[in-house]
């Protein structure tokens, strides 16, 4: 067993944030440490660390036990020293060794003494089993794994942002190797190719690793337990986080059952009480049933659990088939070429997520399409296009003097006060933290407030830049849940891999300068980026014999023109079919527009309160929404039917 926490009991002032809880951390332990917002994990890390002392109860280690910690606050340190150096920082006592070495070495020059020569060797044979020789390959080996290019090795720590200068902390604190690896939120400042880089690593790291993530794809394939901190205990589950998720439900039905058993148990008992407290033949019994009940350990009534309400978009208006078109576009920043001569289109219905790794122009690309970057080539916007751009330079637009609420009224949603709190509360501002003044808010507090008005600007085209980065995992499901009934377009650009593949049914990768395009979620990108690597990995007769059959699949329509001209006839059966279903989707969009603005008017009349003076006027006015209401709910669902209809009929000409 490596550490031990044994009935501990942590305190803040008078709220108590850990009860009388135990964990037993042993030898390859893979841990994902969860929790709400405010529940104690990073305390809970701070305890193990023995940055806090607990009030009751006992913290054990292990002899020579080393711990690695990585968190916000290794941000203080401070070097003009390569990256490469601060990484190879790990290697404490072989750089020791190493200038002692050095030292020896000039010694030895003038002075050839059996004592001098011992110690030269000692220090030597130290030196190797340290694997010494090795040191700055490995530390640039990890770097490298992380993000950084070979030329950015030699570069100052100084001269790095926050987020880079964490990958190189984080490179740093994994060359030591410590029995005990502590990681509080590591992929917030990693992009997608470095996460996949440390996931291969941990997986063959020897020593116990306690993750605080709320990237749900990096711990399901990170730990083989959850320690959950709820309702001031530690609880334990095996597996990962989505084998919690099950064993979680079926604990909260559990207790739920034993809660209300327990509860008919304690009425029945209270009625006898009453009932024959004054009976003198009873009275012993009905006292002795009271002091049983007083000393019975009461079951917790389950909790309502992580929030349940709902995100919800409005659009105000439906835009054309194309939102946007990029035509020969071209960026360079100096000798950094991102884009070159590459064009792409984003059409109504399209959710799309820019992918790769960072200093690709993944954001470049986002302001590009937004029209606030300057660059070569075309942009063609859509007709009735209404886009709403989330990204971190948004929160300049924040009034710093206003309170949270405020800013919200004044963006002019038309939501009511209690729509605007409970959106609030699903972004991590409850009770009166919606009347802070956005000054005093921190980073990730302003983000979360810009996100909130991204959501309700009734956009019909959303751009996303990172908007998970402050969120917890219940915030993150709730945007989950709205951008998948979300009626418009969106692009957006995440590092959390569940959120992509649970919101975008088209991934755009940047390759050489180039929008790559993959029709399909994240989950079947993964699997195609894995049938062409082992296609690239097959032993070459297998390769040629592939490209045998795609040369024969390229030769059949040449020399077969029966087979040309059948594929001609039906190419032209299904344009009409297009056209028509085209036409349609036209005049279903008519019908839409014209139905949703005699909504606006009968709810503007709705909200007059000249109508409720008048009882026979609200009711006619009432009704008519009613139906206007149905046939909206109508036209939409064929407006949906005839665009799926036409995405397939266009993807069938496309493969005829």
């Amino acid at each position: 067993m490596l550490i031990a926490l044994q009935d501990i009991t942590f305190e803040f002032g008078s709220r108590v944030i850990l009860e009388n809880s135990s964990w037993h951390i042993e030898p390859g332990d893979r841990v994902g440490l969860i929790g709400l917002n405010g529940t104690g994990k990073s305390t809970l890390l701070r305890i193990i660390n023995g940055e806090y002392s607990v009030s009751k109860g006992s913290v054990n280690k292990s002899k020579n036990l080393t711990i690695g910690f990585f968190n916000q606050d290794l941000l203080s340190f401070e070097t003009d020293e390569s990256i490469l150096t601060v990484g190879m920082m790990a290697f404490g006592k072989a750089l020791e060794l190493e200038k002692e070495i050095d030292r020896l070495t000039k010694e030895l020059e003038h002075d050839q003494t059996e004592e001098l020569l011992h110690q030269f060797s000692d220090a030597l044979h130290e030196f190797e089993a340290l694997d010494g020789y090795n040191m700055k390959h490995k530390t640039a080996q990890v770097l490298e794994g992380l993000g950084f290019t070979t030329p950015d090795l030699d570069r100052p720590y100084s001269e790095f942002s926050g987020g880079w200068r964490m990958r190189v902390l984080l490179a740093r604190l994994i060359l030591q190797q410590p029995d005990v690896l502590m990681l509080d939120e590591p992929t917030n400042h990693l992009d997608l190719p470095s996460i996949e880089w440390l996931e291969r690593y941990l997986v063959g790291y020897n020593g116990a690793v306690i993750i605080v993530s709320h990237d749900r794809y990096f711990l399901d394939r990170m730990v083989n337990c959850i320690v959950e901190v709820y309702q001031q205990q530690l609880h334990h589950y095996s597996g990962s986080y989505a084998d919690y998720e099950v064993e979680k439900e079926l604990r909260r039905e559990m207790q739920q059952r034993a809660y209300e058993n327990q509860q008919d148990y304690i009425r029945q008992q209270e009625r006898f009480i009453e009932r024959f407290k004054a009976k003198a033949s009873k009275a012993a019994q009905a006292q002795s049933i009271a002091k049983r009940l007083d000393k019975l350990e009461r079951v917790e009534q389950v909790d309502g659990g992580p929030s349940k309400i709902k995100i919800n978009f409005s659009i105000d208006k439906t835009p054309g088939k194309i939102l946007c078109t990029l035509n020969n576009i071209s960026k360079a920043f100096g000798d950094n070429q991102i884009l070159k001569n590459t064009s792409a289109e984003i059409n109504r219905g399209d959710k799309i997520a820019l992918i790769g790794a960072n200093g690709k122009g993944k954001s470049t690309l986002l302001r590009i399409i937004f029209g606030m970057e300057p660059m070569e080539g075309e942009r063609v916007p859509g007709h009735n296009v209404v886009t709403s751009f989330y990204a971190q330079h948004q929160l300049e637009s924040l009034d710093l003097n206003s309170e949270i609420l405020d800013e919200l009224k004044n963006f002019g949603s038309g939501r009511t006060e209690l729509e605007l709190r409970q959106l609030l509360g699903c972004f991590l501002f409850t009770g009166d933290d919606v009347f802070k003044k956005i000054r005093i808010l921190s980073g990730g507090e302003k983000a979360r407030v810009s996100l909130a008005k991204t959501i309700i600007s009734q956009a019909n085209f959303l751009m996303l830049d990172e908007p998970t980065n402050h969120l917890d995992m219940n915030s993150v499901q709730m945007l989950i849940d709205a951008l998948d009934k979300y009626e418009g377009s969106l692009v957006l650009v995440s590092h959390d891999r569940y959120f992509v593949s649970q919101t975008a049914n088209k991934i755009w990768e940047i390759v050489d300068g180039e929008i790559k395009e993959f029709k399909g979620t994240y989950t079947e990108y993964e699997e195609w980026k894995k049938r062409m690597a082992a296609q690239q990995q097959a032993p070459a007769p297998a390769k040629a014999a592939t490209e045998n059959k795609k040369e024969n699949k390229q030769a059949a329509p040449a020399s077969n023109n029966n087979t040309a001209a059948t594929k001609g006839a039906i190419n032209k059966d299904v344009q009409r079919e297009l056209q028509k279903q085209q036409k349609q989707f036209s005049q279903v969009e008519g019908q839409l527009a014209s139905l949703k603005e005699r909504k606006a008017r009968l709810e503007a009349s709705l909200g007059d309160p000249a109508t409720y003076n008048d009882r026979t006027k609200f009711a006619q006015v009432e009704s008519e929404y009613q139906e206007v209401q149905k046939f909206i709910d109508r036209a939409n669902e064929q407006y949906e039917q005839l665009f799926e209809k036409i995405m397939q009929l266009e993807a069938n000409l496309v493969t005829n």
